[in-house]
């Protein structure tokens, strides 16, 4: 009992002491940290050109419907789709039996008819007969020969001839089948491909701008000195010939509110088909543009923001206006201007009106365009 008196007071003094030495132990506040380094560049200008990319229908630049102009029944199709032909060369026959009947019939009123007129001519001379009674067989002579001529013209259009060099279309109709020239389909179509057009729209305020950048007084100075276009096609590849803007149809369509061009590409290996789709790479060039990495931006309720460092170091939220973007930059409109700091990485760490320590970079650092990893 006595041993167990002593023990207590000497726990509780050493208690107090090793508080004591634990208060004593205890570190100090930490002083306040400066302010975070972060990476800032200068914003330049650059002459920039952009493609824009326009959706594009393809055509011949002349499509030829073949169609018959009597009416019958199709007895041989020389031809097949998508064969080249020329000019006058024979695609189809149509069935002119009856026609070859009639023929032989309006011949042998030819024959009599010359016949009268030869019977008349020396009678006249002889003063026999008037001259009236010959010019009225003359006049059934020439009747005649031209219903003759009539039924001979149909004969030949039952053979049905290409009106130009090109590509055959799709076959409608093959053998046996009955046409006319009511008929509300083509026999086919021939299409000269050696140069195709591609027709695009803009929309009306793409239009002004576009014209607006463009040198010339009248349209006609504006076309021509509209710069050579690029053709993507379906299968992701580059056409490899350029095309040239050579109209505009200068008028709003009122449903899509668009205006629609047309530009022309020579087509010599055939390549390009009548009824392709393809897109329109129209090139337009921003001089002196004001650019800025898309990595310095950040976007916030459908808005693009970048960190402007002002003077006092101070990194400000400015939203800025895009106007195009090409690989990783932005085209900006307003917002910022070339002389600016902005910062150039980390953006997501910070908060308008925070206190920064820049560290200038070069714009090009981190201005490259960015690997394509996949395709």
């Amino acid at each position: 009992m006595k041993f167990s008196n002593l023990l207590l007071p000497l726990l509780f003094v050493g208690s107090v002491l090793a508080s004591c030495t634990d208060d004593d132990a205890a570190p100090t506040a930490a002083a306040p940290a400066g302010p975070q380094t972060f990476a800032v560049l200068t914003v330049p200008t650059q002459s920039v050109t952009i493609d824009r990319e326009y959706p594009a229908r393809l055509t011949g630049v002349v499509n030829s419907e073949v169609r018959a102009k009597i009416s019958g029944y199709v007895t041989d199709v020389l031809v097949d789709e998508g064969q080249a032909v020329r000019r006058g060369q024979l695609l189809f026959r149509l069935e002119t039996q009856a026609l070859n009947q009639d023929a032989a019939a309006a011949r042998a009123n030819v024959h009599a008819a010359q016949v009268e007129v030869d019977k008349l001519e020396p009678l006249v001379e002889k003063n026999i007969i008037s001259n009236v009674q010959l010019e009225t067989a003359r006049a059934r002579l020439q009747q005649a020969r031209s219903g003759l001529d009539g039924i001979a013209a149909n004969i030949n259009y039952g053979r049905i001839v290409s009106p130009i060099d090109g590509y055959l279309g799709r076959i409608r109709l093959r053998k046996g089948s009955l046409v006319s020239p009511a008929s509300t389909e083509p026999l086919t179509t021939v299409s000269d491909i050696s140069r195709v057009y591609a027709y695009f729209s803009l929309t009306e305020s793409e239009y002004l701008d576009f014209f607006q950048l463009t040198a010339g007084e009248t349209m006609d100075e504006k076309i021509a000195n509209l710069p050579p276009v690029s053709l993507l096609l379906s299968n992701g590849s580059t056409y490899t010939g350029e095309g040239k803007i050579e109209a505009v149809i200068n008028r709003v369509n009122d449903q899509t509110g668009t205006v629609q061009f047309r530009a022309v590409f020579r087509n010599p290996a055939g390549l390009l088909s009548d009824g392709s789709s393809a897109t329109i790479l129209l090139p337009r060039t921003y001089p002196g543009a004001v650019v800025v990495p898309k990595t310095t931006t950040y976007e916030q309720q459908g808005r693009t923001y970048v960190y402007r460092v002002n003077e006092d170091s101070t990194a400000v939220s400015v939203p800025i206006t895009v106007a195009a973007e090409v690989d990783n930059l932005f085209v900006v409109s307003a917002g910022v201007q070339a002389g600016d700091r902005i910062v150039a990485s980390g953006v997501a760490k910070l908060r308008g009106g925070t206190k920064v320590k820049p560290a200038q970079i070069a714009f090009d650092s981190i201005a490259q365009p960015l690997p394509t990893v996949f395709r």
